[in-house]
């Protein structure tokens, strides 16, 4: 046993003084070791004299971190509110104040990244000069796999302005210039999703858009290099066997720039020829396309492109050029046709449309779940479909069980795997074994125990955050996404207004209890969602403070929606909302997410939703509404809100008392706008859907009134949601699109084969 310690010794533990006399130089040649390995990733073969310097240097700092934290004081601080006074504020969310033990920086791979400048043509090539220079540092995050051994890297970029940034500026003394310069190239990577309702914004957006593309390529064509498959010889100019060792999703339109960028490098660094530049890269793209909405895919103005990137935008006039000329020698005298395929756009001021640049560019485009994949290439991009009809595919999205079961719902994930086994968690397809113990009323309460567990935590959650008393025993009714007029917060908004209403009129008749959580967020430059979200907080207020209500009803807005969130919300909601307008909604995923833990869709047929119900059955989903024919039908006829105003008694009631201040009574006029867009503007058409809406949620409260009719058709949606898998979506990216094979091999760790060759020479 060891001795106890007396005070003074206690006292030198916590002591400065117990550094100046290190004894146990074993335990620093450890501290050394482990730095060098695993704080900076390198071991002795590869480390440099700096590296040692800085193990040392962790070393010694470990000693001295012990007692700092003894020392200090710390002071609580909560995280910033997004919400004020019913209003969505932004706020900086500087999650990196207190740093990130998970990654790792690199600057000895630091990149320069060019703005700016003019382009020069000369007799060996074109230049691109004169141009602004800003640093791209690299972060490394390690991402694992499941029980693989197997480590990936995500590298993200920071910028960082040069150190002889605006020096001369400096040394004459307009410091403060020079300063504000700096932080303006350092912007970069300092706001996410900057407002782009003005030309500064727009400016920054396409700056962060080119500027984690080009620091991306140039680490790419670098690693490339370095391999056996790339270039040993002075030139460099060996890239034929690119595509081959080299895969490039473009994630929607945003990194679209990297198609002009790897031909700028291609042709004007490595001197290949145009031809051979262009089919590489068609080789090494491929595009996922991920909103079929006119204002969501982008469309640059020409002349920031050239302002911004002059030797882009020629590039891309030439990848136009040549792109016009196939489909003119195609489709001879098809002017209209011309216009609608071409990378510009001329009505309105010239814009590249992005999306056509990402299909020009790539061997393969494909949409998210399959009706939105049939959107995208009967109507969105029908002309370039019928160019190329063996380009276009389906991916449909999936999710992660890792994250999205056995870590937001381990209860559930048990559950499951005492009746399967544990595989399924890296075959999702297993899930199907659950059908055999539909009829097994033990587990479906089982099933019913875990999600009211999960309930009451998340009861108890939002009593401490919102000061709201809720009934875990009411139906948790949830509809979180980002806030935006096409998923239809206003729809669900307009029904909880009905309910608060039938409550209002016949207190005393049948209601089951709802509580109905909305969360997301607004873009920062959408009044409009801003203005959706002010309206949920405003009916809230009213809802949660009427006594006559009581618990039947309540209504709570989650501000600052997050994953961390989510992993809270999901595994106890009863119903998920995934209401948008037929033809609208790619694919989401959060509807996949809801289905896995245990939660029932009431739904529209658009996006994934189509494929959950193929695979447990539309009877055991609440659909409703129009279908994306019928949308189009109507658009035919033309939508007249007011026809359905008229003719619906409840939803005339509930546009009233929004119209006429009952929800703000301090500012009666403060909705007027939304409700003149509902009237005159909507394209989503809420009024159309509304009564359908209303009457399948009371098909939900009715079942929800029969827990064990309920709990089967939970466990039905559960067994049916292998498809949705982020392991099978990868998979058939790889095969279909990536021309690679998926393995499942478990790389062997160095300790486990010494492990294997201690144990044989040991036989």
């Amino acid at each position: 046993m060891a001795k106890p310690l007396t005070d003074q010794e206690k006292r030198r533990q916590i002591s400065i003084r117990g550094i100046v006399g290190v004894e146990n130089v074993a335990e620093i040649k450890k501290g050394f070791n482990r730095h060098l390995h695993f704080t900076l990733v390198k071991d002795r073969n590869v480390a440099t004299p700096r590296d040692y310097f800085f193990a040392l240097a962790h070393t010694v700092r470990d000693h001295l971190v012990g007692r700092w934290i003894r020392t200090q004081q710390y002071y609580y601080e909560k995280c910033p509110k997004k919400i004020r006074d019913g209003w969505q504020i932004e706020e900086a969310d500087d999650w990196l104040r207190h740093g990130n033990p998970w990654e790792k920086a690199r600057p000895e791979f630091m990149l320069p990244v060019h703005f700016y400048g003019k382009v020069e043509h000369t007799n060996t090539g074109t230049k691109w000069i004169d141009t602004q220079v800003v640093l791209a540092l690299p972060y490394d995050t390690p991402v694992p796999g499941y029980m693989n051994n197997t480590v990936n890297t995500m590298r993200l970029w920071s910028a960082r302005a040069p150190n002889d940034f605006n020096l001369r500026d400096f040394n004459v003394g307009d410091y403060i210039q020079a300063v504000l310069d700096r932080n303006l190239a350092e912007n970069i990577s300092r706001v996410l999703y900057p407002n782009d309702n003005f030309f500064e914004g727009k400016e920054l957006r396409l700056k962060q858009e080119y500027f984690v593309v080009a620091a991306t390529l140039q680490d790419v064509i670098r690693r490339f290099k370095a391999s056996k498959f790339g270039s040993t010889d002075s030139a460099k100019t060996a890239f034929d066997a690119f595509p081959d060792q080299v895969a490039i999703q473009l994630n929607d339109t945003h990194p679209a720039l990297a198609i002009p960028e790897l031909m700028r490098i291609f042709v004007d660094i490595e001197k290949l020829p145009w031809s051979k530049a262009w089919e590489i890269t068609q080789k090494t793209f491929a595009y996922t396309n991920h909103t079929v909405l006119p204002e969501a895919l982008e469309r640059w103005p020409v002349e920031l492109v050239e302002k911004l990137l002059p030797r882009h935008l020629q590039i891309i006039y030439e990848i136009n050029q040549k792109h016009l000329d196939r489909i003119a020698a195609l489709f001879p005298k098809d002017v209209d046709r011309l216009r609608r395929m071409s990378l510009i756009e001329e009505e309105g001021g010239k814009r590249i449309n992005m999306a056509h640049l990402c299909i020009v560019g790539s061997h393969a485009v494909n949409g998210v779940a399959k009706i939105h994949s049939d959107i995208v290439k009967t109507q969105v991009f029908k002309d370039f479909s019928e160019l190329e009809p063996d380009k276009f595919q389906n991916k449909t999205n999936g999710i992660t069980p890792r994250r999205w079961l056995l870590l937001c719902n381990p209860g559930l994930a048990e559950l499951i795997a005492e009746k399967i086994g544990e595989d399924y968690v890296k075959d999702l397809s297993q899930l199907t074994k659950l059908r055999g113990f539909l009829d097994d009323d033990v587990f479906l309460r089982e099933i019913a125990n875990v999600k009211q567990e999960n309930k009451l935590k998340f009861s108890q959650f939002l009593e401490k955050e919102y000061k709201v008393k809720i009934n875990p025993s009411s139906m948790f009714d949830v509809h979180v996404k980002r806030i935006h007029e096409y998923k239809r917060q206003l729809l669900n908004c307009l029904h909880v207004v009905t309910m608060y209403n039938r409550i209002k009129k016949d207190p005393r008749k049948l209601f089951v209890p709802r509580t109905v959580i909305i969360g997301g967020k607004a873009a920062p430059g959408y009044h409009m969602a801003k203005m959706i979200i002010k309206l949920i907080t405003s009916v809230a207020n009213v809802v949660n403070n009427d006594p006559v209500v009581g618990n039947k009803l309540k209504v709570i807005f989650l501000e600052n929606y997050r994953v961390s969130l989510a992993e809270k919300v999901i595994p106890a909601t009863d119903l998920s909302e995934q209401i948008s307008t037929a033809g609208t909604e790619a694919s989401g995923t959060g509807n996949m997410k809801f289905m896995l833990n245990g939660a029932l869709t009431i739904g529209t047929m658009d996006g994934a939703n189509v494929e959950m119900a193929e695979e447990a059955g539309e009877e055991n989903l609440f659909i409703f509404g129009m279908r994306v024919d019928d949308v189009a039908a109507l658009d035919k006829k033309g939508y007249e809100a007011k026809e359905y105003y008229e003719a619906l008694p409840e939803l005339k009631l509930a546009i009233d008392q929004i119209d006429n201040g009952f929800f703000s009574p301090k500012q009666p006029d403060l909705f007027k706008d939304l409700v003149n867009m509902l009237f005159y503007y909507d394209r989503f058409k809420v009024f159309a859907d509304y009564e359908a809406y209303v009457k399948c949620q009371e098909k939900a409260s009715q079942l929800y009134m029969n827990p064990k009719a309920w709990n089967t058709m939970v466990l039905k949606n559960i067994a049916a949601a292998g498809k949705f898998s982020s392991d099978r979506t990868i998979k058939e990216y790889a095969r279909d699109i990536w021309n690679m094979e998926p393995s499942d091999l478990k790389i062997s760790l160095s300790s486990e084969s010494s492990n294997g060759v201690n144990k044989a020479s040991g036989k």
